[in-house]
């Protein structure tokens, strides 16, 4: 049986007046829900898919109007690869999204979908701003990461490649259950698994995305943030 989710400091919602300020900036993804970008009661109503693994895809997420104000002040990043948010200087809107997905609420809604115990389990962030052509390599995500988050903040993709596949095995790209589009915040959610396989076609140009990971430890965050900073350092030093 699956103990309920447990709630934790790094968990809890933002605070009341963070939430109005931010709402009176960007226009609600819901009048439905309790948040103010998150369009939660989408997530909770749509169907979790378990072929080839589980996974969940929310068009939709937060509203075009969220998306382009998160764009107005997004990181002016060049080079391929993901920069952990501390490492960035990062605009308030991108920030007042983070503080919603680090909410109990959006928590609450991943670990019931997928009916996992998330709570007490640190969290990660970063950020995606290009892809190379060489990204988009089918793999499962590390052994350590047990939820992958992905929320695309792309206005409109019209390019063939850079659709990331849910895939049925670790070898064809084309052999695929679905195909996401990376733009208008469609939110991908999918749980770790040795099947996890995921990819897209080759694709070299601007492609931004967020991702969050429920991690197994402490530990295991740390190792990939530390990881993360050093690339991001070194990938700053080339680009001078």
């Amino acid at each position: 049986m699956r103990s309920p989710p447990r709630s934790n400091a790094g968990g809890q919602s933002a605070p009341r007046g963070k939430a109005q300020r931010c709402n009176s900036l960007i226009n609600p993804a819901s009048k439905g829900t309790q948040m103010a970008l998150l369009d939660i009661s989408k997530l909770k109503a749509t169907p979790l898919k378990s072929d080839p693994y589980e996974y969940v895809v929310v068009p939709g997420f937060i509203a075009p109007e969220t998306v382009k104000a998160v764009n107005a002040t997004y990181p002016d990043l060049a080079k391929g690869g993901s920069f952990p948010i501390s490492s960035l200087n990062a605009g308030q809107a991108i920030k007042n999204v983070i503080d919603e997905l680090d909410g109990a609420e959006f928590e609450k809604a991943i670990a019931e979908k997928f009916n996992v115990d998330l709570g007490g389990r640190p969290k990660m962030y970063s950020l995606r701003a290009y892809t190379r052509a060489k990204d988009g390599q089918i793999h499962t995500d590390s052994k350590d990461k047990i939820i992958t988050v992905l929320l695309y903040l792309n206005d409109g993709w019209k390019h063939e490649g850079g659709r990331l596949r849910i895939l049925r095995n670790g070898r064809d790209v084309d052999n695929y259950a679905a195909e996401v589009a990376p733009d208008n915040g469609t939110l991908l959610v999918f749980k770790r698994s040795d099947k996890s396989w995921h990819g897209h076609h080759p694709f070299e140009g601007p492609r931004r995305s967020l991702q969050m990971n429920w991690m197994t430890s402490e530990g295991s965050k740390g190792f990939h943030a530390i990881r993360h900073k050093v690339s991001a350092v070194f990938k700053k030093l080339t680009a001078a």
